[in-house]
């Protein structure tokens, strides 16, 4: 229990200092180059074609994980919504890398809020409590498209809170993972998922440098990859799960 409150705490902590420190930072500008990515090569009449067609990867997992959650939709609204951002991220992110520009970028960032603040849910649900999870995963979706709102309608441009949506759960993840125990099977996947997830943004960061370096594939292309790879674990870990509940659930009848 002290650890948990530890747990608590620490949460909460950091909550405060990242909203606080909002206010004390100046408004985050989208920059225009943030389009110019590495990769520009067309295929098939398909412009930036690697950086289009890895996002295939999130519409098949999107899929996939929908379609083993189906018979499962009362208990695990958090599952569905979380595999349909997954494939709205493939949609979003493939229609942003044919043609990128700031307009465009809406359609990439809006179903990532939808995953983020979903993911997030389910984590304190498995690991802290089933009913609070449940309680904050309409507000942290309606915060996680809020911080769209603010950055396109806010007047300043300004992705201060979506920045915050994206890298709070960053910190928070492994806090709740160290200090709270799983109540559900594979709580550890979770460990795995954050990994990738800091490969995709290195991959990201150095998009050039690793297509200079390789020469076939673009960071960028990697970051998509990785992060798809994170995510076919992670659907894995899920699918193992309900496989041994219902199991368990045929030997008990």
């Amino acid at each position: 229990m002290k650890k948990e409150r530890i747990g608590s705490f620490l949460l909460i902590m950091f909550g405060v200092l990242f909203i606080v420190g909002m206010f004390f930072i100046s408004p985050i500008v989208q920059s225009e180059d943030y389009h110019l990515f590495s990769d520009t090569k067309s295929v098939f009449g398909i412009p930036n074609f690697w950086n289009v067609i890895s996002n295939l990867l999130f519409v098949i997992i999107g899929i996939c994980g929908i379609y083993i959650f189906r018979n499962h939709r009362e208990n695990n609204i958090e599952y569905i919504i979380l595999f349909a951002g997954i494939i709205l991220i493939g949609i979003g992110s493939g229609y942003y890398h044919f043609s990128p520009n700031t307009q465009s970028l809406i359609w990439d960032r809006l179903p990532m809020t939808i995953v983020f603040m979903t993911l997030f849910s389910i984590i304190i649900s498995e690991f802290i409590s089933v009913k609070l999870g449940k309680v904050f995963l309409w507000p942290l979706l309606l915060i996680g498209l809020g911080s769209i709102w603010w950055w396109i309608y806010g007047g300043m441009n300004d992705l201060r809170l979506y920045v915050l949506v994206q890298f709070y759960p960053v910190i928070a993840i492994p806090i709740i993972l160290i200090f709270f125990k799983s109540k559900v099977t594979y709580g550890r996947i979770y460990w795995f998922l954050l990994a990738f997830y800091f490969l995709a943004k290195i991959s990201e960061h150095y998009d050039q440098i690793i297509h200079n370096s390789l020469g076939i594939i673009s960071g960028h292309t990697l970051k998509h990859l990785f992060s798809g790879l994170g995510l076919c674990i992670l659907f894995i870990a899920y699918k193992r799960r309900l496989y041994a509940m219902n199991k368990d659930c045929i030997i008990n009848h």
